[in-house]
């Protein structure tokens, strides 16, 4: 059964992790010098209007006059100067000259963000503006699927249709558009599998699919993802947390994977993600012992793992990540941490309510502690010996397939794909 957090839960996750509930983080792309886009809703900055603007014959005045006529709601008046043919004098419309040399300018850039809109994103809305570098049409009420005329915009950078009605299945256009960097689908109606092919896309740097209804089994194709922002969470993800390392998958630096429906152990080869400073696996249904290789985190900041059913002891290692600013193991049943643990809540940087801990402040009832079943059956293989695996001391070899060798036997990953390992070599 899905099980949603508390209000106030929801709103610690979202003090956390800014990038997952809040407008979306600020950066500027361009075609040419002369225009500039702001995924953070603000617009770039005003430029003079090309000496040739684009007119009433253009395709792209046809296209735009397209996009009034699906709103059936303007509430904000946001589109009350499209009219004439001038249409780089449209609020929300930016220009630039045209990148193959024209004389003539070219819509380069729509911002209708938080105008409110009600209607549709039809196919020939999108098919005349041939030159768009970013479609930004975030917190509107646009509803229906994601227009298929999106894939021939070849110089399209930034995508954000976040905060709106869409529905249907993973838009596959956007893993078309040559030049996407940005993709930004949270909060609609999106539902279905996602396809393997989203993270296998080249040049994608951000990929924000936070509180859709998106289910089935995240592909193991997401380590190898150019991606170094991934949102999963808050929709029905089933299945294990993908074990498989990619070739790219260094690059990755936060990834959220809370409030869904995980089951399984948590992977050892998460514990080598080089680059990785947020993980968030809390609100699932994550089992076993939490591996050592977690504590080869060196540049993690946030480490979320609670509501789940992990058992045994916290790993001591895990306590001295030096960066570390939020750990939270609450309300699994963990049967004891150590004194480097206390050290970091003594600072206010671990949280471990609601565990089995003997002889600790606010622990579960020990019925249920004894009562609880456990692993379940549930075997998670773990690197051998009495300790982690030493950071320092292990050689990693990336390559660009699923397995994480020790000694030439896997461990910690299910069976599947075809492609090299990351081979860990433990003296």
């Amino acid at each position: 059964m899905r099980r949603r957090p508390p209000f106030h839960a929801r709103v610690a996750a979202a003090a956390a992790f800014l990038l997952l509930l809040s407008p979306a983080p600020t950066s500027q792309l361009g075609l040419g010098a002369a225009i500039g886009a702001w995924i953070n809703g603000a617009p770039p900055p005003s430029t003079p209007t090309p000496a040739s603007p684009v007119g009433q014959e253009s395709p792209e005045y046809e296209a735009l006059q397209a996009l009034k006529a699906a709103i059936t709601e303007d509430p904000r008046g946001a589109l009350s100067s499209w009219q004439g043919g001038n249409v780089c004098a449209y609020k929300g419309v930016y220009c630039s000259a045209s990148p193959d040399g024209g004389a003539a300018s070219v819509v380069a850039g729509i911002d209708l963000n938080r105008a409110n809109l009600r209607g549709t994103l039809p196919d020939a809305a999108v098919a005349g503006l041939a030159h768009l570098t970013f479609l930004h049409l975030n917190s509107n009420r646009l509803a229906g699927v994601v227009p298929d005329a999106l894939r021939g915009l070849e110089y399209l950078t930034e995508l954000d249709l976040s905060n709106n009605r869409f529905s249907g299945p993973f838009p596959s256009s956007t893993l078309l558009i040559p030049s996407l960097v940005y993709l930004d689908l949270r909060f609609n109606g999106f539902s279905g599998e996602l396809p393997p092919e989203l993270f296998a896309k080249a040049g994608l740097d951000a990929v924000f699919l936070n509180d859709n209804q998106f289910e089935g089994q995240i592909p193991d194709t997401l380590w190898s993802s150019p991606a170094t922002v991934v949102t999963l969470a808050n929709n029905h993800f089933t299945g294990p947390v993908p074990a498989t390392y990619g070739f790219a998958g260094g690059r990755v630096r936060e990834v959220l994977f809370l409030n869904n429906n995980l089951t399984g152990c948590v992977p050892e080869a998460l514990g080598f993600l080089p680059s990785i400073q947020v993980l968030d696996l809390s609100f699932n249904a994550l089992s076993g012992h939490l591996p050592g290789t977690l504590s080869c985190l060196s540049g993690i900041e946030v480490l979320n793992i609670a509501h789940n059913q992990l058992t045994g002891e916290l790993p001591d290692l895990l306590c001295d990540l030096r960066r570390i600013t939020n750990l939270s193991v609450a309300f699994n049943f963990f049967s004891g941490i150590s004194q480097r643990c206390d050290r970091l809540a003594g600072r206010s940087v671990f949280d471990f309510v609601g565990n089995c801990v003997p002889g600790r402040d606010m622990q579960r009832p020990q019925p249920e502690c004894d009562g609880f079943p456990g692993e379940g059956g549930l075997s998670c293989l773990r690197i051998p010996g009495a300790r982690p695996v030493g950071c320092a001391e292990a050689a990693v070899s990336v390559g660009v397939g699923v397995g994480v060798t020790v000694g030439g036997l896997p461990f910690g990953m299910p069976g599947g794909s075809a492609g090299g390992a990351v081979t860990v070599t433990v003296p």
